[in-house]
């Protein structure tokens, strides 16, 4: 049988196609905003912190996903309180948050009794273990998101690139700094079945660095982040189903050699004597 009949065939390949392609239109908007913020070690942050709460939900028996969602969001809150307010380099919050997340995490899987099966699923990822109330909980994210896009893109914009001039027009940039923060925690517990909390960090990145390389232009980096993202999810997704492979490992395998590629052909271009 191909993907595509089994896709047809069993449910929980479809919902797995389903979460590549949602978690591709959210990690690419997330994106956009953490790479022109410069906040790609805070994300990574933010991703490993949340093994604390998977940990002390399969030691207490409770949902991961609910146990890692909590301790994302406080985890990126938590951050950004103490980079604003206080006094604390935006770094040492985030390597803190870090490190202290795995340490508990680590602790807690170490308590529980048994082997911990479920270890590497969370790790590494393992899409076809997407339930439907995983995908249910990415559609309403990316709806949010794509309508948030949509209506706040342009004030988005200004708190990135320039908060001082934000400030002065009377937008309201603490508020939005904290619910980006909540955004990208939530897209981050919600995409660790499709690429794992090891290399999540690389689909909220490379999909933006490319369409970085393509345009300046925020809006199209916003745009074709999702794209590109949507994009490597699917073809990592099927190339992982034909060889047997991670889906993850896959997908970043695409991702990286399509960045090559534009990065070359960019190169390329620009050497051409204009006329």
């Amino acid at each position: 049988m191909t993907i595509f009949s089994d896709i047809a065939a069993y449910d929980f390949m479809q919902r797995a196609l389903v979460a590549c392609l949602l978690s591709g239109v959210t990690c690419g908007i997330a994106g956009s905003y953490i790479v022109a913020r410069r906040m790609v070690f805070l994300s990574g942050g933010i991703t490993h912190a949340s093994f604390g709460g998977l940990g002390i939900a399969l030691y207490a028996g409770f949902s991961p996903t609910l146990g890692a969602l909590a301790f994302a969001v406080l985890s990126s809150l938590g951050i950004e309180f103490a980079s604003r307010r206080g006094k604390m380099r935006e770094d040492s919050a985030v390597g803190i948050m870090w490190s202290l997340g795995m340490a508990i995490g680590a602790l807690f899987m170490a308590m529980r009794p048994g082997y911990a099966s479920d270890l590497t699923s969370y790790m590494f990822g393992n899409i076809l273990l997407v339930d439907r109330g995983d995908v249910i909980m990415l559609g309403l994210l990316t709806l949010f998101m794509i309508i948030g896009a949509a209506t706040m893109l342009r004030r988005i914009m200004y708190i990135t690139f320039d908060e001082d001039y934000a400030r002065s027009q009377g937008m309201p940039v603490m508020m939005v700094a904290y619910a980006m923060s909540i955004v990208v925690a939530l897209t981050i517990v919600l995409s660790i079945k499709v690429m794992g909390i090891i290399l999540l960090i690389s689909l909220m990145t490379i999909p933006t660095v490319i369409a970085n390389t393509l345009t300046k232009d925020y809006r199209w980096v916003t745009l074709l982040s999702a794209v590109i993202g949507v994009f490597g999810n699917i073809v990592g997704f099927v190339l992982s189903y034909n060889f047997n492979l991670p889906t993850g490992s896959c997908i970043i395998f695409i991702l990286t050699i399509a960045l090559i590629c534009v990065k070359v052909l960019t190169l390329c271009f620009n050497s051409i004597p204009k006329v």
